[in-house]
């Protein structure tokens, strides 16, 4: 069988993968640099030995993966080629899909579904079949989270066609930054984009907003206008609010979608338009057309390609980074240094439901940058609206991504012989006194970890430590996954199953605490 190349200069990517694959019988071979795979594949003369799939990172020193991509796609385009990176971006992972890359794949990544994936390609290469399942990335939308990817490949996808596609999501979730995404990444990217919100306009004036008008045409009517169609001649139209479309209007636009020409209002003159249409919408349109409010017609005319954008509650483990974009740009714009969330401030907006979405935490970020009044903004700066829809909820309270906690929350075992309020030697406080520690052995009993970790919090916070929290946490965690790891015998992914956290999740922990990777 012919050998799995691999290429990326970071030796531990190629141990998880060379070994992951000869689990399941898979030959591999490894380059670091892809000057290397360049070089063995003109010295190659046994066919036996060429690859029957790469596997490349895109960011090395010496060489980058996409130009290697180009390279093999031109002298082998039936190679599948898998590209993976740390650097998650749009721009790469649509460049990845264009030059014929067979996915794409994010670090840090699933072991078993990068296997699957890689096993796929395997097939494609020995039945010399295309693979429709093509992918792209990441992209100027931010995020990292599953549901994310999804609408990053599709992008990827849709990169070479102007097929009419549908983005559904509610207020706020961001549905023009896939329409511009969808537009930079297609073949009309020359053209203009041109958006406009049906429902923000009202519907006398819509017809002459989408269509134009002629001189005439109507009072104040003085002078030829060119409608919303004919400025992005050549490009994008988006149409947002679709749903809120009055519904003689929907039948004009059926019209031009489907012969491909206009009227202007008070015209007689057809307008050809060559015109790519995204439309969106947050409303259920499968209902509005039971209704009897929306045409049944245009509904199956426009839902040609559906991409639905999920809400910001849906992927929480993004919350952290579209923060820290959101809080960049306000200080740039004031021409301030860039506010600090603190981990509480983050538990506590992942605990908000953000029914605003993206654009709501984009306006709490703007509204932090002002108004918090320290550089590292705490628990209590966050605005009002955060702090009284989350006030008296745990952090258990709400569905918070482990890797988002504040790292670790001290909550005495279930059977562990605990008194409150009482000092060290088990003699209880006075009213008036003030007790160095709630948390203290029951006379008679063996002292708790929590005893001990309470007398670690006190003489930090008598030292004058102002990183009390950061200190121990660290310490707590790194145990955690020393035990685990220990209990595991080195395996990973079986340790994270085992602590109830994802396998990303250990990944960051141990390259954070700086501690030994373990096995696979």
């Amino acid at each position: 069988m012919k050998p799995i190349w691999i290429v990326d200069d970071d030796p531990s990517i190629r141990f998880v993968l060379e070994k992951a694959l000869a689990r399941e019988q898979l030959p591999t071979r490894s380059f670091v640099h892809p000057q290397e795979v360049l070089e063995a594949l003109a010295s190659n003369d046994d066919p036996a030995q060429a690859p029957s799939v790469l596997v490349s990172d895109i960011r090395m020193p010496g060489g980058n993966g996409l130009q290697l991509l180009e390279q093999l796609h031109a002298a082998q385009p039936e190679l599948p080629v898998i590209i993976m990176t740390a650097y998650s971006d749009l721009d790469s992972a649509v460049s990845a899909f264009q030059r014929g890359a067979f996915e794409y794949l994010p670090k840090p990544f699933d072991v078993p579904k990068a296997v699957e994936l890689i096993q796929r390609a395997v097939q494609q290469s020995q039945s010399q079949m295309p693979d429709p399942a093509q992918s792209a990335g990441n992209g100027e939308m931010l995020g990292q989270a599953p549901a994310m990817q999804d609408v990053f490949r599709a992008i990827g996808r849709l990169s070479q066609s102007n097929v009419t596609v549908m983005v559904t999501g509610e207020s706020g979730s961001g549905k023009e930054l896939v329409a511009r995404a969808l537009h930079k990444h297609s073949p009309v990217a020359g053209g203009p984009f041109v958006a406009i919100n049906t429902a923000a306009i009202p519907k006398d004036l819509l017809e002459s907003e989408l269509f134009g008008h002629e001189r005439g045409a109507f009072t104040g009517a003085q002078t030829q206008r060119r409608g919303r169609f004919e400025q992005a001649e050549g490009g994008t139209l988006f149409l947002d609010e679709i749903g809120d479309m009055p519904f003689d209007l929907q039948t004009r636009l059926l019209r031009v979608l489907s012969d491909g020409h206009f009227y202007r209002v008070g015209g007689h003159v057809p307008v050809k338009s060559h015109v790519r249409v995204i439309a969106a919408t947050h409303q259920n349109l499968e209902e509005r057309v039971q209704k009897g409010v929306f045409r049944e017609d245009l509904f199956h005319r426009l839902n040609v390609i559906r991409l639905r954008l999920p809400p910001l509650r849906e992927r929480k483990e993004d919350i952290p980074m579209l923060a820290r974009h959101f809080l960049a740009a306000s200080a740039r714009q004031l021409g301030v240094e860039p506010k600090q969330l603190s981990e509480g401030a983050l538990a506590r907006l992942a605990q908000f439901g953000f029914p605003g979405n993206v654009r709501q935490l984009e306006n709490i970020c703007h509204w932090i940058t002002v108004m918090a009044p320290a550089q590292r903004v705490s628990e209590q700066d966050l605005p009002p609206e955060v702090l009284q829809s989350t006030a008296g909820a745990g952090i258990s309270a709400a569905p918070v991504p482990k890797a988002m906690m504040p790292d670790t929350h001290f909550v005495p075992a279930p059977h562990a012989p605990i008194a409150i309020n009482s000092v060290a030697n088990g003699s209880a406080v006075a009213p008036a006194e003030t007790p160095r520690s709630t948390i203290a052995p029951v006379p008679g009993s063996a002292p708790s970890w929590e005893f001990d970790l309470a007398r670690e919090a006190d003489a930090l916070l008598q030292s004058g430590s102002t990183e009390v929290w950061d200190v121990l946490s660290r310490r707590f965690e790194s145990q955690l996954i020393r035990s685990a790891l220990a209990a595991t015998h080195g395996k990973r992914i079986e340790a994270a199953q085992r602590l109830g956290i994802g396998r990303n999740t250990i990944t960051r922990k141990i390259q954070e605490l700086g501690l030994a990777a373990g096995d696979e």
